[in-house]
């Protein structure tokens, strides 16, 4: 019989039950694929993620990062998340974490409070901006369960963008973003219909309200039928702002989780850089459970 030891923490809040929940395995050597991908699915939250050692000694850790249904190459609550956890058991040289996932390194730096402790953390994406294909207005307010007028195009169509793990980005109006309700037939559909998506559709849609962005993100076919807080979406978005923008710099402060009833903040700065436009996502974790699972 192995035993793993295993930590729950909510991400992107101040408080237990806000936020995004994430399970993390702080010492997941010897499990293999088909385990991980059992113990997420077991889980049944939006992520869980794997810490084994680094390929690279100079290298914190490789985090191997599953949904539901299928292995991530990049996301961001479960990097905030992780980050916090190791900050929190004594496992960060510094605070400065260096990951190694499919997307590349991820570099995690953490938050303390006055005392010392571990407050949360902010991760920098892996890759620039990157800008795919366009989605038809009507494939993407019916997967939204919207009305075509809802979907705005004034700053740019509903698109493929990425930092590292590719979303379908629209803007939509203040009141179709709390009415928006994903139609998993339409999902399939768009997918179907659009080979450019690789059999993956996930959906972030989002407004402006006031100095914040509010947002909702969709995957159903992922097993994630509303997400409560998507680092991995913010970044982009906050890239493809400033990129329309023609700044040089940018932070935006993006609410998600209200309809969920676990709301929460995620603090996405974007800026120039050589290679593209960059981005990076930060916010505070709450610790909730930890226990043992038996193999």
């Amino acid at each position: 019989m192995r035993t793993y030891s295993f930590v729950t923490v909510d991400v992107f809040t101040d408080r237990r039950f806000g936020g995004n929940q994430l399970a993390v395995f702080p010492e997941a050597s010897g499990l293999s694929d088909a385990e991980m991908q059992d113990l997420a699915a077991e889980f049944n939250l939006s992520e869980t993620t794997f810490v084994l050692p680094p390929a690279d000694a100079a290298h914190t850790a490789r985090v191997r990062i599953f949904n539901t249904t299928a292995e991530m190459p990049f996301a961001g609550h479960p990097n905030v998340g992780t980050g916090y956890v190791l900050a929190r058991l004594g496992r960060a040289s510094s605070d400065v974490l260096l990951f190694e996932e499919m997307a590349g390194i991820v570099e995690v730096e953490v938050s303390r409070g006055a005392d010392g402790t571990p407050t949360g953390a902010r991760i920098a994406a892996p890759q620039p901006l990157s800008l795919g294909t366009e989605l038809p207005v009507d494939a993407i307010a019916a997967c939204a369960g919207l009305a075509v007028s809802d979907i705005s195009t004034a700053a740019h169509p509903p698109m493929v963008v990425s930092v590292g793990n590719p979303f379908v980005v629209a803007e939509v109006a203040g009141e179709a973003l709390s009415a928006a309700a994903p139609d998993v037939g339409a999902f399939r559909r768009t997918v179907e219909a659009t080979p450019a998506l690789q059999g993956r559709l996930a959906l972030y849609l989002y407004t402006q309200e006031g100095d914040r962005l509010r947002a909702r993100m969709f995957a159903p076919l992922a097993g994630t039928f509303e997400d409560a807080a998507t680092g991995s979406a913010a970044c982009p978005l906050a890239a493809l702002r400033l990129s329309l923008s023609g700044g040089e710099r940018g932070a935006f402060d993006i609410v998600q989780g209200v309809e969920m009833g676990r709301p929460s903040l995620l603090q996405a700065t974007a800026w120039r850089a050589g290679d593209g436009i960059r981005a990076s996502v930060g916010g505070g974790c709450v610790p909730v459970l930890r226990g043992e699972v038996e193999l």
